[in-house]
């Protein structure tokens, strides 16, 4: 089967295009041009020029494929221009959705997020049920992947998309390059360069299991149905803890929330005049108000998914920007 495979060149991609190839099928990469291309070096890939925000493009890089896995997103916590990665995450995948349906493809796995389900008040695992509305999201990355999910299943419910959705916790591991929010606290930590923390509660899933979820659902599961793609329930202050002794660190120190919003407020305000992304944000803060614990039993029930530990996971990631250079 020919997979045209967006976000190949990001994070989890890497990992998919992988996992696409182990599994027998021929993996068409759509790239924006100039994009770098180092973690999937050596990989039997076909390449397509293009991009979510080039429309036009979209018709080509599906022709004559079987099969699409979106798992192109724009995804930062701090955004100077939200119409931006609305572009992206919202009217780019409109756009590929409606080249894939005009191409006839016969399945679609939309990677969405977990940044689209509510975390439950008092902090026990959410499931697929617990759907947010895009007002109810915090910034504009859970707002943006919120509309595109819903927008995805009003295509399945309306036009026949034949469109399966997966929704990664968070994923860590190898080939996290730039790196992705979650990535880059554990590279902080890991270079000793975290000296404290406002904790909060994750679910942390490795990159290449998550992978083997997504692939799964080309062959299983409902059109229009989300699957979470999890691993473990973790607390911030116990992967942090845990890396600082993996790396011969001391460990961080808890802070609290409150007194950080002003700062969060200098920090978000140099980003504009520098252009790096900021460590501490006010939405950042905000997220970490709530324990992001989600459950993967129907995904485990319907697509076969299991994780490894999360342990395994951070070690990974931590041996994979050594080996980049990025611990230096």
């Amino acid at each position: 089967m020919l997979v045209l495979l967006t976000g190949a060149t990001g994070f989890l991609g890497a990992s998919l295009a992988r996992e696409l190839l182990a599994q027998g099928h021929r993996v068409r990469a759509l790239v924006r041009p100039g994009a770098p291309r180092g973690t999937l070096a050596g990989l039997d890939l076909d390449w397509a020029l293009g991009s979510l925000t080039d429309h036009a493009s979209l018709g080509y890089a599906v022709a004559g494929c079987d099969a699409l896995v979106h798992a192109a997103a724009d995804y930062r916590i701090f955004v100077p221009d939200p119409a931006a990665m609305h572009a992206v995450n919202v009217e780019g995948t409109a756009a590929l959705m409606r080249a894939a349906r005009q191409a006839g493809l016969g399945r679609v796995v939309h990677v969405s997020s977990v940044a689209t389900l509510r975390p439950r008040a008092d902090g026990t695992p959410a499931t697929e049920a617990d759907a947010a509305a895009p007002e109810e999201a915090i910034g504009p990355y859970k707002r943006s992947k919120t509309e595109a999910e819903r927008l995805v299943e009003r295509l399945v419910a309306g036009e026949g998309l034949p469109a399966v959705i997966v929704n990664p916790s968070t994923p860590i591991g190898p080939f996290d390059r730039r790196p992705t929010p979650t990535g880059r606290i554990i590279l902080e930590a890991a270079r000793g360069r975290m000296p404290a923390y406002v904790d909060t509660g994750l679910n942390l899933v490795h990159a290449a299991d998550c992978a083997r979820g997504v692939v799964a659902a080309l062959g299983r599961g409902t059109p229009g149905e989300r699957h979470i793609l999890g691993g473990q329930d973790v607390s911030l202050a116990e992967m942090l803890r845990f890396i600082a002794a993996e790396c011969g660190h001391r460990p961080p120190v808890r802070l609290p929330r409150a007194p950080l919003f002003p700062l969060a407020v200098a920090a978000e305000l140099a980003a504009r005049a520098t252009g790096r992304e900021p460590m501490l944000t006010r939405d950042g803060l905000r997220m970490a108000g709530h324990r992001m614990f989600f459950s993967s039993a129907k995904a485990a029930a319907v697509l076969g998914h299991r994780a490894r530990s999360w342990q395994e996971g951070v070690r990974d990631a931590i041996a994979w920007f050594r080996q980049a250079g990025m611990l230096r």
